[in-house]
């Protein structure tokens, strides 16, 4: 009889006795509190810039406030997809996962193609980083919010493909690998919904 993934590594699977965490969603949330870190300190540049500033545009006369809503929509379509994945494992069913986590995906590919098509509306206009300082704030926390989003692709797509095969020789360590997986995207939203009103409308 062939040992477990919990038997090899502890706690791959049952949660720690110290945290009540496994090992992934542990090490999960330690990476987090460095993104938090990260786009905590680009925030507060962006606050210290503003309040220092003696004129600031309004988002809303210079970026696409009905674009910026529906990319929202689609990023928090997502998360919900994302969830129902993860449940879909839950009830045993990997082909609702498959179609359910492939949705996530496809919701994230649109709104990378959103994001596309609004940047290339704003080089047309000349509209480039070095045009003003709120413009390089603009392209800095939404370029790097992108490259978070294809990151998620990337991992979510592994996991949607080659990833599945834990599902048949280990489903429980599977499972928790799309809970991580949805712990991160889900990270990847809240940055969003920060950004969103940040910049489109204050």
């Amino acid at each position: 009889m062939s040992a477990t993934a919990d038997e090899i590594i502890p706690y791959t699977v049952k949660p720690r006795p110290d945290t009540g965490l496994f090992n992934a969603k542990m090490g999960i949330w330690l990476f987090l509190s460095s993104e938090v870190m990260l786009f905590g300190a680009l925030f507060s540049t962006y606050i210290i810039l503003r309040i220092g500033a003696e004129h600031w545009p309004r988002g809303a006369t210079i970026l696409n406030v009905p674009i910026g809503t529906l990319n929202t929509i689609v990023l928090i379509t997502s998360s919900v997809t994302m969830v129902l994945a993860w449940a879909a494992l839950r009830q045993n069913s990997l082909k609702k996962f498959r179609i359910l986590l492939g949705s996530t995906i496809l919701c994230a590919f649109i709104f990378l193609f959103i994001k596309t098509f609004e940047y290339g509306a704003k080089f047309e206009h000349g509209l480039f980083p070095k045009y003003s300082t709120y413009m390089a704030i603009y392209f800095t926390l939404t370029g790097l919010h992108a490259l978070h989003v294809i990151g998620g692709i990337i991992v979510n797509s592994y996991l949607l493909g080659p990833g599945t095969k834990m599902w048949y020789s280990d489903p429980e360590r599977f499972t928790n690998r799309i809970e991580i997986a949805g712990v991160y995207w889900h990270f990847v939203d809240l940055v969003w919904i920060f950004l969103f009103p940040v910049l489109y409308l204050l």
